[in-house]
């Protein structure tokens, strides 16, 4: 099964997306595998909750696509539930 992307516009892009807790969701592995379906299905490495319409702070990527370039992604295969911005680095590209 795959989730449709929403529309660029969509409201649940613009809004802030909550904090869950794994144990409030028991059926979130399930979300999870469905995430990752509807994330090859689009020939993507990376896939937000919101992108799907769920306003949380969930997301998944699979690197590994990438692992020739960049050895250390080999298995790259990642979910990032409530995940925060600790440092920026760098110069800002506008």
């Amino acid at each position: 099964m795959k989730f449709p992307i929403v529309a660029y516009g969509d409201p649940v892009l613009r809004r802030k997306a909550t904090s869950i807790e794994p144990a409030e969701y028991p059926h979130i592995n399930n979300w999870l595998t469905i995430m990752f379906e509807t994330m090859y299905g689009r020939a993507c490495v990376g896939l937000a909750a919101p992108q799907i319409g769920l306003s949380m702070r969930l997301f998944v990527i699979d690197a590994s696509v990438f692992a020739d370039e960049e050895p250390g992604l080999k298995d790259f295969k990642k979910v990032f539930i409530n995940a925060s911005i600790l440092e920026e680095r760098g110069r800002m590209v506008v």
